[in-house]
């Protein structure tokens, strides 16, 4: 689990790292054509002849006077009036780093580039559950987790060296598949190495690694304001991870489904020595496929009148909470306090978020708790479009608690899906509600550009969904006690016999988990 947990520390650099990257600046059109007629002229002379004023009496960041043949004595003594966008690019505080706004000019016409990127982030996450989660049911979680890793560590990387927005949003886009990849595998070997009374845990501690991912977040933002440099500190770390390719074990439930027993076996004995324990060779022999389990397809999801339901519930689950969870997170430079502090604020909020994940879903079950979060969320989001502009505390304090129950929400939603579905289609089947997932990452930074016709707009929508959807979950069955499914023909899911027997027993010492479902 702690192998698994490492690359999530940088997940949250690479999700909302770009917010710190174009954090808007003063600026104005570059108006040096002036210079040519009147070199002695100081630098307010030249922008209050060059520039037009808006309503505050500012001068304007996206429009200039257009340039004259006349001599400087003229313009002094009769004005220009004639103003044009700006057509030699713009003029930004000398003191400030580099940054993506800065360096590709990412203002007035251009501004919306930002959100468009980020969208394109999440289209790459989309991409990566649709190839991911499959390719990792036919061929296995160990070599699509080591694929995403590398492709995640060369192209971030890369990313700090190129010298186009465009090719900046290519190289996002590819990171963004890496990621995808990178979340539904741990999440597979996640739940396939653990048994039933740990399952959710396991999931949960892999997530903490995220929460304080988002720390390291606002304190890596925070002190290195030069992007570039920003980019390859968030990035090049992965490649101190790629000892993985000697020391993660392919998951093995997935090899005995696949009717590869003698590896399953292996990794299995060397699990057990890492651990200083002994498997009982009378138990190793008990290890077979029931059944003869065949392999799963996606066609098996629709073709399943119990997995059709899960499929749709969970799908419109995964798009609420990535509705609210991005619709927040990249809202930070809204709420009207320092960015950093927020934050800041933000990750502190989701590792108890995720911690009291664990007892929610032990105490109440997963399905209650993923119907409750999710009404929650919402109602945090519909109460901030009430709340008034001059309020920037009231709105950052709701702000942190929806991003609190939200990300509790999606921590649910991860344990709830990974557990509905069987193991002959698991990454499949969460890969299909990442998918659902990305579709609202890449609406939510095109939903944010509402804003200019009402503040309110994005919050009520981000608001609205999940409070529907969470209606929906009370018609999902519960999980909590139940043995994984191997294959698809189970509608319901099973009470663990071994929670039976092992609270009779001492598994300590056993040493083992005596769980068929390893």
């Amino acid at each position: 689990v702690l192998l698994l947990s490492l690359p999530l520390l940088l997940n949250p650099f690479q999700m909302i790292g770009q917010v710190f990257m174009v954090v808007d600046v003063p600026h104005h059109c570059n108006t040096s054509w002036i210079r040519a007629i009147g070199p002695n002229l100081t630098e307010e002379e030249q922008l209050n002849l060059t520039l037009p004023r808006d309503a505050d009496g500012e001068y304007e960041q996206c429009f200039m006077y257009s340039p004259v043949d006349w001599d400087l004595d003229s313009i002094m003594a009769y004005g220009l009036n004639a103003t044009e966008k700006c057509s030699s690019g713009w003029v930004y505080p000398s003191a400030q780093p580099p940054s993506l706004l800065t360096e590709f000019d990412l203002v007035c016409d251009k501004k919306d580039l930002n959100d468009i990127s980020q969208s394109v982030y999440m289209v790459g996450l989309l991409l990566g559950a649709m190839i991911f989660g499959p390719l990792s049911d036919r061929i296995g979680r160990r070599p699509i987790f080591l694929i995403s890793l590398l492709l995640q560590g060369l192209f971030g990387v890369a990313i700090a060296f190129v010298p186009h927005f465009y090719i900046y949003m290519a190289f996002r886009c590819v990171v963004g598949a890496s990621v995808s990849g990178i979340l539904i595998t741990a999440l597979a070997l996640g739940t396939e190495w653990v048994g039933v009374s740990y399952r959710s845990k396991a999931v949960l501690v892999t997530h903490c690694f995220v929460a304080i991912g988002q720390i390291i977040l606002a304190g890596l933002s925070y002190g290195i304001r030069n992007w570039r440099l920003l980019e390859i500190a968030g990035s090049a770390p992965i490649f101190a991870l790629f000892f993985y390719i000697w020391v993660l074990p392919e998951s093995a439930r997935w090899l005995v489904t696949k009717g590869r027993i003698e590896e399953a076996k292996k990794v299995l004995q060397k699990a057990a020595s890492i651990n200083k324990r002994t498997i009982p060779p009378a138990l190793l022999e008990q290890l077979k496929p029931e059944n003869q389990t065949q392999s799963g397809s996606i066609l098996d999801i629709f073709r399943k009148k119990h997995l059709r339901k899960v499929t749709l519930i969970m799908s419109c689950a995964w798009f609420a909470d990535s509705l609210v969870y991005y619709g927040l997170s990249l809202n930070v430079t809204s709420f009207g306090l320092d960015i950093y502090l927020t934050q800041l604020a933000f990750g502190v909020v989701e590792l108890p978020a995720r911690l009291c994940c664990v007892f929610l879903l032990q105490w109440f079950g997963r399905k209650k708790t993923q119907a409750v979060l999710l009404l929650l969320s919402g109602l945090m989001c519909l109460v901030i479009t009430g709340i008034p502009e001059d309020q920037p505390v009231v709105t950052t304090v709701l702000a942190i608690i929806g991003k609190f129950v939200a990300t509790a929400s999606f921590s649910t939603s991860y344990v709830y899906t990974a557990e509905l579905f069987p193991t002959v289609i698991r990454p499949t089947g969460v890969g299909l509600c990442s998918m659902s997932a990305r579709v609202a990452g890449i609406v939510a930074p095109l939903i944010h550009l509402l804003s200019q016709y009402h503040r309110a707009i994005p919050m009520a929508i981000f608001g609205s969904a999940p409070v529907v959807v969470g209606l929906l979950c009370f018609l999902l069955p519960e999980t909590r006690g139940t043995d994984l499914a191997d294959d698809t023909g189970a509608a319901n899911p099973q009470p663990s016999r071994t929670l039976e027997i092992l609270s009779k027993r001492d598994t300590a010492e056993d040493g083992v988990d005596s769980e068929k479902d390893v």
